[in-house]
């Protein structure tokens, strides 16, 4: 495995308590993120340096760009379509598959390039087994289509769109599925399985050659994995929580990267002054263009 020749720089020290989840929004040219559990929506316009923020009645989670203009989100207690023209911003909740789980809450998710959004559940005490991996349609109807995570992550999604993985990050897993025409996973099977050494694996992307990129929670930056999970580049960061990353830019070919303060102590955060700031590299790759949902 090679460093990466990529100088990584943050663009807004955001102080996040946990930045996450980025999202390429092309028709603004500007990178959207969350901090959960700052319960805060964010925007940076790289070519003017502009930066805005939203306090959110919600624990937001993750967020994907709607067809129809707007965001389709995962929010603590649900899923969600949120709107930004106004004064404020709005949110019209859609209903959650886990009212039963009080202490669930959704993390990560994705759409993918036929137009669902894929999102995950998680324990929020970070303990028990009752997160799972759920599908919003067009049609805004959701469906489980797998189950017994403490912390999901990811996901993403391979070029062609036949691939779909997903993060065990507890367990340090990483599963890979096929994707049927309509979307439907099976074959799962383990992709990656990383050592302990390596942190947990966290928020993921894929570039435009069938590579994913990992970033790593305690582990200090992001790894590039091969289709077939061979470990070929790294990009070291200057905090340990590295939470999430996505292809940005006119070309695809710049990497925005979130992270958080969570868990670090007083001690560890004097000597991470950056941690929970937003960052930016140019990996010489590129990414592929941000699916929109189509509900």
């Amino acid at each position: 495995m090679r460093e990466l020749n990529a100088e990584v720089a943050c663009v807004w020290p955001a102080n996040a308590t946990l930045g996450e989840g980025p999202v390429w929004v092309a028709r603004e040219s500007a990178i959207y993120w969350v901090d959960i559990k700052g319960r805060s929506l964010h925007r940076y316009k790289p070519g003017s340096g502009e930066r805005g923020s939203w306090p959110i009645p919600a624990q937001l989670s993750a967020l994907a760009p709607r067809a129809g203009g707007g965001f389709v989100c995962a929010t603590r207690d649900g899923f969600a379509l949120l709107f930004l023209d106004g004064d404020s911003p709005r949110l019209e909740m859609l209903g959650g598959p886990e009212g039963d789980l009080p202490g669930n809450r959704f993390n990560d998710g994705k759409a993918d390039a036929a137009g669902h959004f894929w999102a995950g559940s998680m324990d929020d005490s970070e303990e028990r087994p009752t997160g799972a991996l759920y599908r919003l349609d067009p049609d805004l109807s959701w469906r489980q289509m797998d189950a017994d995570y403490v912390i999901t992550n990811g996901p993403a999604f391979s070029p062609d769109g036949r691939t779909l993985y997903h993060t065990d990050t507890l367990q340090r897993c990483i599963y890979a599925f096929d994707l049927d025409e309509g979307g439907e996973p099976g074959n799962k099977r383990l992709f990656l399985q990383l050592p302990e050494s390596s942190g947990h694996p966290d928020g993921m992307t894929v570039d435009a050659e069938g590579c994913l990129w990992v970033c790593h929670w305690g582990g200090w930056g992001i790894t590039r994995f091969s289709p077939e999970g061979e470990a070929i580049g790294r990009i070291e960061l200057p905090v340990a929580n590295v939470t999430c990353c996505t292809f940005a830019g006119e070309n695809l070919d710049e990497l925005y990267i979130t992270s958080a303060r969570k868990g670090l102590s007083d001690e560890e955060l004097a000597q991470q002054p950056l941690a929970g700031g937003l960052f930016h590299c140019r990996p010489g790759v590129r990414g592929l263009a941000t699916p929109l949902f189509r509900g």
